[in-house]
């Protein structure tokens, strides 16, 4: 049976710590239950630890995984039933491995100890947490239900954080064949074609035009490779000077959007975290013009963010939701449709879920496509390219064979 590490707390209130062998984790969640603990985490014992070794992060900075397990674990205690302060307490023993966010805990319980909210102790971790996260903790607060709203949030984070890893985890594989492409180019033309060239030189015959491109590849890289660096550099500058000025990123938004398979991920990947993110407020008592507020700055591609400031305009004039997003053409019409269906029979937090969940899939789908286009392009192309540098050289030799005959 697997080895599972398992934190609880006690019926005297303390954390405790172990390793258990169990069939499954639901298993091993009921035995501790059975025995009067409240569990607060179950995993794999092999997954805290690589080659023995404690995995540390070295940034300063909490991520994002850790805010969902602060998120998470903070939950849990207050489900159970134990104060907002003795649950901050049991957390921070919690967390004792994890310095970075064991100081965050104690600093938040020092806060709430003195008569602060744990939206405002929250709101003073500058950076930390974003207006979403704060205002649906002061909703929860205002409610009296700010358990519940907790494990919302941290089914939220955890949605939220599987999205963002499909996308990164589909990109890596291309990454890396490109980098080795790029890589293979290199050494071939600096390091294989000058040893070929003197040879060529030496037997004193003009070289066919295709080596003779090649050749004069090779010598631009020895020469010259600081100029492509440079212009990369520059590339790269150029970027992100026009992704800090308003105005020209949103002109680079635009062209995203409408690149073949690059901009339906970008707009699969917004529409599901707007409406997730927007449900989520919608679910926990945020009013729906706060909500589209907050919802509006969570978006990053800034023609979507116009589209929802538009929308909210219209919706302060009276009109609904999906009167005010038909006229933006851009939003797909499936998901207008649904928000008009979620309007009318006022189930409309669970229409936003439902096409969250549809989104996620379609990206999942617009990914797989990509990468079956993408992968077998790039292999080609890196065939083609050394194809043609042996190509070249083969011609030379020829060349060069035929002068000896």
């Amino acid at each position: 049976m697997p080895l599972f590490s398992y934190k609880v707390v006690n019926n005297q209130g303390l954390a405790e710590e172990g390793v258990r062998d169990a069939s499954d984790e639901a298993t091993l969640l009921l035995d501790l239950q059975n025995q009067g603990l409240i569990p607060i985490r179950v995993q794999l014992a092999k997954d805290k630890t690589f080659l023995g070794f404690k995995l540390k992060s070295a940034s300063q900075r909490l991520s994002q995984k850790e805010i969902g397990m602060f998120t998470g674990e903070l939950a849990t205690l207050l489900e159970s039933g134990l104060p907002l302060d003795r649950s901050l307490m049991i957390l921070m023993q919690l967390t004792e491995e994890n310095i970075k966010l064991n100081k965050m805990v104690a600093e938040v319980l020092e806060m709430v100890k003195a008569g602060k909210s744990l939206a405002d102790a929250l709101q003073g971790r500058s950076g930390v947490f974003s207006k979403f996260y704060l205002n649906l903790i002061r909703a929860g607060e205002m409610g009296g239900n700010l358990g519940g709203v907790l494990q919302r949030l941290a089914d939220y984070l955890e949605r939220t954080q599987e999205l963002k890893d499909t996308v990164s985890t589909a990109l890596i594989y291309p990454a890396i064949l490109l980098v080795m492409s790029l890589a293979s180019l290199f050494v071939m033309l600096t390091f294989v074609v000058p040893q070929f060239k003197e040879m060529f030189e030496s037997a004193g015959k003009n070289l066919p035009v295709p080596t003779q491109i090649v050749v004069g590849m090779a010598e631009f890289l020895q020469s010259y490779w600081w100029v492509l660096l440079l212009i990369v550099i520059t590339a790269v500058q150029f970027m992100k000077t026009q992704l800090a000025n308003p105005v020209t990123r949103k002109v680079w938004d635009e062209r995203f959007l409408k690149a073949p398979l690059f901009g339906d991920i970008i707009l699969n990947m917004e529409i599901a975290n707007f409406s997730r993110t927007f449900g989520t407020l919608l679910g926990n008592g945020v009013s729906i013009l706060n909500s589209l507020t907050i919802v509006r700055e969570t978006v990053t591609n800034s023609v979507l963010a116009e589209l929802l400031e538009s929308a909210e305009g219209q919706l302060k004039q009276g009109k609904t939701m999906s009167e005010s997003l038909t006229q933006q053409n851009m939003f797909p019409r499936l998901a207008v449709q649904m928000i008009k269906m979620g309007e009318e029979t006022g189930r409309l937090e669970e229409m936003l879920m439902r096409i969250a969940v549809i989104y996620d899939k379609q990206l999942r789908t617009t990914i797989q496509r990509m990468l079956a286009l993408l992968e077998p392009a790039l292999i080609i192309s890196l065939g083609l390219m050394i194809g043609g540098i042996i190509v070249s050289i083969l011609l030379a030799i020829l060349s060069v064979n035929d002068l000896a005959v």
